[in-house]
């Protein structure tokens, strides 16, 4: 969870809620919690790689599991567009664009060619990120600059819809929880250690979030963090420990481009399952025969990605995003309420609330992402149908 999110979203969130941003924070944890409870539970039912797009298939048919998966796959799409652009900005913002679409280019190609981020690597960057959060936090609350005033600056934007926008953008920086739920089959007792884990990392994760948040809150004044696309970066260099800003570009754009590589490889692997389950174009489904990766997935992921990050800006990348993966946890909270009482870890209205949190927070969102994601959602029905119409027809 701990990633590249925190370095882009502060912004945008800010933007939404003004002095509501942490507000937003402590809402989007929440939800985030209810979405990874009921995910542990559906993983301990069905231990397969696939997360929603496995469970709605399962619990609701075939067209809701493609939905979940198409969700996962066009919100995933969005969520590398967001991590290029933020390796780009903190890497240079004056050539933000280009760098961004180089970086998609060269980890396109280490996708390719199979290789991958190993756990040893993960490491390296988790002691990356946390260092530079830290370098955030120490240089902004000791440089002289924070102020408690700032917390009531300006008011909350826009009110509660303001508060919940926020959310919905922050929901960003929490994704990878569901990661937890879906070690199932590698945990000694899964049903009491991933309810432990999840609760331990999630709030780990939010106190860390809430830490880094208010520190930048505290230093900048409101308005700046708003319009900054290198919000964390700006906090370091409003005091005196500005030199200490090199070590947090660093770090963010490491968290980042790990992110990145992660996630096309991830989206490239769903692609190539639902193409296999022929809820895509069965092209995408070939495997490389000497590097073992499904290549024609691959290389569609990546250039999309890099056609995308040419026009596509950073709150709107994190807004898509929000929206398409909000809808992907609807789908699997669906999917738990058919849970019967001994399937169950936690109470239904858990994941009752867990729904609620996510459509409500999702539809919250600026009209030009709701838009976006719905029409997106829409062409995918119209992906579904035409590709099972085909397939029912004699001779195809």
């Amino acid at each position: 969870m701990i990633g590249a999110g925190i370095f882009a979203a502060a912004g945008p969130a800010a933007q939404a809620a003004g002095s509501g941003l942490l507000l937003g924070v402590l809402v989007a944890g929440l939800i985030a919690f209810l979405n990874a409870t009921t995910m542990a539970q559906l993983a301990a039912i069905y231990p397969e790689s696939g997360g929603a797009y496995v469970y709605g298939r399962k619990r609701l048919g075939e067209f809701w599991g493609f939905l979940a998966g198409w969700g996962f796959v066009i919100g995933k799409l969005a969520s590398c567009t967001a991590m290029a652009l933020t390796f780009g900005y903190y890497a240079n913002p004056e050539y933000a664009k280009p760098i961004a679409i180089t970086a998609v280019i060269v980890l396109m190609i280490t996708n390719y060619l199979g290789i991958k981020k190993t756990a040893f690597v993960t490491r390296i960057l988790v002691v990356l990120v946390l260092s530079a959060l830290a370098i955030v936090a120490f240089a902004a609350l000791a440089g002289g600059n924070a102020s408690f005033s700032r917390l009531t600056e300006g008011g909350i934007s826009g009110g509660i819809g303001g508060v919940l926008e926020a959310a919905a953008l922050m929901f960003f920086a929490f994704a990878g929880y569901a990661r937890i739920a879906t070690l199932g089959e590698e945990v000694i007792e899964p049903r009491k250690t991933i309810p432990k884990a999840i609760i331990l990392a999630l709030a780990m994760t939010l106190i860390i979030y809430l830490l880094i948040i208010g520190s930048a809150v505290l230093t900048v004044d409101i308005d700046q963090l708003a319009n900054s696309k290198a919000p964390l970066l700006l906090a370091v260099q409003s005091g005196s420990f500005a030199y200490l800003s090199p070590f947090v570009r660093f770090g963010a754009c490491c968290a980042s481009l790990g992110v990145l590589l992660s996630l096309m490889a991830g989206i490239s692997r769903t692609v190539f399952s639902m193409s296999a389950n022929s809820d895509l174009p069965h092209f995408f489904s070939a495997v490389h025969p000497e590097h073992k990766v499904p290549y024609r997935a691959e290389l569609a992921v990546g250039m999309i990605i890099v056609t995308v990050v040419g026009f596509a800006d950073l709150r709107g990348a994190i807004g898509f995003s929000s929206f398409a993966i909000l809808i992907y946890y609807s789908i699997a909270n669906i999917s738990s309420l058919k849970l019967s009482k001994e399937e169950r870890l936690w109470p239904k209205f858990m994941s009752a609330l867990g729904l609620l949190g996510c459509l409500v927070v999702a539809f919250s969102l600026p009209m030009t992402s709701l838009v976006g994601g719905l029409t997106l959602f829409g062409m995918g029905a119209i992906v579904f149908a035409m590709t099972h119409y085909f397939q029912r027809r004699p001779g195809m």
